[in-house]
């Protein structure tokens, strides 16, 4: 029970809820997860589901709203944040583990009309953007051989250029035992601190395309993405945005499985 504690529970039949024996308190069948105090019925959730879990980029609600017959724009935007925050909140559970790229990108945001904009870094327009990727091979299960691609991807929004904030970003999504690859960036001095080893390189051509080459590849893909389905995204939603482009990319592989994951990340609890 949310409120005693308690595990002892008996099903209402007529209310489709459960009621703890102890307190009285009634949990239903949404509580907990992201479909908790939403209106809408669950048939509408599962379609927005399957609407984004299978088109292979994304969609916008514009046209998601178009598909599921919905009359008013501002509850599908709101769902499909939902589904998008949990996404993010699943790929969460996990760190990226073995040899990890780090490196940073500047993904482009809507500012307000009439604001006088600053150029180069530090700019309104551009929002700084922490890329990791783990890249580790990944295993074919039936085969027993090793795959070319990358495995895991994370992006996360920072709030600044400091090193405080490269460190903290690190730290959470980075196992420690891990082997962390980047630029000679001078926010990067202390991610030694963090892992087991951290190697540098100075950033060119080469680097690029060899050392640091699934960051920018991540990088390329989500700029493209965002700018030909979303064009223009607040600041303080980009991580939702971030969060649905890097759960499809890790799971690029699950085909129309990934629809069933999607299903358990919403329906979690979270309590």
């Amino acid at each position: 029970c949310k409120r005693c504690g308690n595990e002892k529970q008996y099903w209402l039949q007529a209310k489709w809820q459960w009621q703890c024996s102890e307190c009285g308190f009634r949990t239903t069948l949404r509580s907990g997860s992201m479909m908790e105090n939403s209106n809408l019925p669950i048939r509408t959730w599962y379609l927005a589901m399957a609407f984004m879990s299978f088109t292979k980029k994304g969609l916008s609600a514009h046209e998601l709203k178009r598909q599921i017959g919905h009359s008013r724009y501002a509850t599908v935007w709101s769902l499909m944040h939902r589904i998008r925050k949990a996404m993010g909140n699943r790929d969460a559970r996990y760190t990226l583990e073995g040899l990890v790229e780090f490196d940073e990108a500047y993904l482009e945001k809507a500012t307000p009309e009439g604001l006088v904009l600053k150029r180069g870094k530090g700019s309104q327009k551009q929002q700084n953007v922490a890329v990791m990727a783990e890249s580790t091979p990944l295993e074919h299960l039936e085969m027993g051989t090793q795959s070319k691609h990358c495995r895991y991807f994370k992006m996360k929004v920072l709030d600044g250029h400091t090193s405080a904030q490269i460190n903290y970003t690190v730290s959470k999504n980075i196992d420690e035992k891990s082997i962390v690859f980047s630029d000679k960036s001078k926010s990067y001095l202390d991610i030694a601190n963090y892992v087991e080893a951290h190697l540098t390189y100075k950033s060119d051509k080469h680097t690029t395309g060899s050392e640091l080459k699934w960051v920018h590849i991540a990088i390329s893909n989500a700029k493209r993405t965002l700018l030909g389905i979303y064009h223009k995204i607040k600041g303080k939603y980009l991580q939702l945005y971030l969060d649905e482009f890097c759960c499809k990319l890790n799971r690029r592989y699950f085909g129309n499985q990934l629809f069933e994951r999607l299903t358990l990340a919403v329906a979690k609890s979270y309590w």
